[in-house]
């Protein structure tokens, strides 16, 4: 099973085909277009099986599949948290796509919306078979000594249900000592930070490769590099996909 979890930048509909050749069987996208209210006949038709969620047609969470896959959305409550897909690939894989915002929260900003969304539904990823990946817009060289809640300690909340970076894994890096970035502000390459993640169960590790898109390819297109993973098992792949849909935001 191939993933890709992208930040786009915006106008996606005008972007989906420079992923073809990757041939994932998952993209997750940030800031992408709602198929459903998008005029670009094109994009309409390469996003036939997707979940998306935002409150903006224009920028939002989309997650967008082969069409011999089943996603199944998961009715996990947001309570008003930015912005998150919980779904299911195949009956097997349960995964948390993820895009953190400030989000109007004058505490619980970016990495601080996730912290709080693992609050209520950590337990429910302690499945074998699971994967949390996206823009976190965060590291832990931004973490704050007097703050109860940083991105290590979502890091480590979920090395206690067995959920670890595969990058970090792969590279026997601490976090935070990354040294391949997957931003790069203002599209400056002397301002790099590495602030989107994979994360996979324990099970997954053992047979998970990990790349990350690199300055001169991606740079024109998004301030954001891909994070192109694989899954290395048997993935079933005659499935009845559902009938493409938009996931609500509470």
């Amino acid at each position: 099973m191939k993933i890709v979890t992208w930040n786009c930048n915006g106008a996606f509909r005008k972007k989906f085909e420079h992923l073809i050749h990757i041939n994932a069987d998952i993209y997750i996208i940030q800031e992408c277009e709602d198929p459903e209210k998008c005029k670009d006949l094109p994009y309409k038709n390469w996003a036939s099986n997707y979940l998306w969620i935002g409150n903006n047609k224009n920028s939002g969470l989309g997650v967008f599949a082969k069409e011999n896959i089943l996603l199944k959305s998961l009715d996990w409550e947001s309570a008003g948290l930015q912005s998150f897909i919980p779904f299911v690939i195949n009956n097997e894989f349960t995964v948390l796509a993820v895009w953190t915002k400030q989000a109007n929260s004058p505490t619980f900003q970016y990495i601080g919306q996730l912290w709080k969304y693992l609050q209520a539904h950590q337990s429910k990823l302690c499945s074998a078979n699971s994967i949390i990946c996206g823009d976190f817009n965060s590291n832990t060289c931004w973490d704050k000594w007097d703050r109860w809640w940083n991105h290590s300690d979502v890091v480590n909340d979920l090395a206690k249900i067995n959920i670890h970076s595969i990058y970090h894994h792969a590279n026997n890096l601490a976090q935070g000592k990354e040294t391949t970035p997957t931003f790069y502000l203002h599209r400056n390459l002397e301002k790099p930070y590495h602030i989107d993640y994979a994360f996979a169960s324990s099970k997954l590790l053992a047979s998970a490769s990990l790349e990350i898109g690199t300055f001169n390819e991606w740079i024109s297109l998004s301030d954001h590099m891909p994070i192109i993973f694989q899954i290395h098992q048997k993935f079933p792949t005659e499935q009845i996909p559902l009938t493409p849909r938009r996931a609500t935001q509470a």
